[in-house]
């Protein structure tokens, strides 16, 4: 198991990719927080994972909250005794549409959940880090910061700046033994390819999305999970600052 041992937190986990990598990371032998502000969704997958023998806990939690933040560190703290990865996966997404008619306060909670989250994320968890000599964070960001599509502006903005504050951050934390690594999904058949698509939604706007993926399909939680695992995996000590494209080839 490689990750025998070790305490993850997975912020977003009650859905999607989020669920995805904490089904993968429970099985490889991981005590898994699953983060999420749904409740419900929450529950429903830590209690899924305690009932496959798994060590899991559900914590709510509004990451762009510090209050919330630092009790979801602090849980995993007082359940585990430990942290070791933290996986930044909770994300939000405006509707495909201009730019100009975004609301401001859709603008602002975008930044907050997609960017802010990283920030708050670093003020828990690097001292603990720090103190342990060893950790790292997953922090799934978007080929929408790489190759963005138009009428995704200020989602793509908040995208590409994860890509870069992971960067930043793995440079200036690699003496701590600290790893920063980034994942870029291509759409995945999740809640948020609603979002992505927009108003005209259909098959023939699905197909024309698929088209400029190379490999055919969507992405799959599964996709997103296995690419987590293996930047997670200690086995990956000498990688940092990676941006991973889980994308079918969508950005060559």
């Amino acid at each position: 198991m490689r990750l025998k041992g070790l305490t993850a937190i997975v912020t977003g986990g009650g859905f999607g990719f989020g669920e995805g990598i904490c089904r993968t990371f429970a099985a490889e032998g991981a005590n898994v927080v699953v983060g999420d502000i749904n409740q419900d969704n929450g529950e429903r997958v830590s209690s899924s994972l305690v009932s496959s023998g798994a060590h899991a806990i559900f914590q709510a939690v509004d990451v762009a909250n510090s209050d919330n933040m630092k009790a979801l560190v602090g849980r995993a703290l007082k359940e585990f005794g430990r942290l070791d990865i933290m996986v930044n996966n909770a994300g939000i997404c405006h509707d495909n549409q201009p730019m100009l008619d975004v609301p401001e306060a859709m603008f602002d909670r975008i930044f907050q959940v997609n960017v802010k989250s990283i920030y708050l994320s670093a003020v828990h968890c690097v001292p603990i880090f720090r103190q342990q000599r060893g950790g790292c964070f997953v922090n799934i960001a978007s080929i929408g910061g790489v190759r963005p599509r138009p009428g995704l502006t200020w989602y793509n903005g908040s995208k590409g700046a994860v890509i870069i504050l992971t960067k930043s951050m793995a440079v200036e934390l690699a003496p701590d033994r600290i790893r920063v690594n980034a994942i870029n999904p291509v759409a995945g058949d999740t809640g948020m390819l609603k979002n992505v698509i927009g108003k005209n939604d259909s098959p023939e706007t699905r197909a024309r999305i698929l088209a400029t993926i190379p490999l055919g399909r969507f992405s799959r939680p599964t996709d997103v999970a296995n690419a987590a695992l293996f930047l997670a995996d200690p086995a990956s000590e000498f990688v940092t600052g990676a941006c991973v494209e889980v994308d079918g080839g969508r950005c060559i």
